[in-house]
């Protein structure tokens, strides 16, 4: 999936979190964040810090892979 926005990245990790049966407040505890930091993840919020994005994805088992748009195909 080609993800081009914050709200896209925070409806991936919604729908993984409810897909694994986790509630925000367990999720949040997994990832060792608030879960104000979750909810604002799953809601878009773009100027949240990356490592903690990248991070969560991580746990949540969400690879993300980056391509120079001239090799994506």
């Amino acid at each position: 999936m080609k993800v081009e926005s914050a709200k896209e990245i925070g409806n991936l990790v919604r729908s993984r979190r409810t897909s694994l049966g986790f509630s925000q407040a367990e999720t949040a505890q997994m990832c060792n964040v608030g879960t104000r930091f979750l909810s604002e993840l799953e809601n878009g919020k773009p100027t949240l810090q990356l490592d903690k994005v990248l991070e969560c994805l991580a746990l949540l088992g969400i690879n993300m892979h980056c391509v120079n748009r001239e090799d994506d195909k």
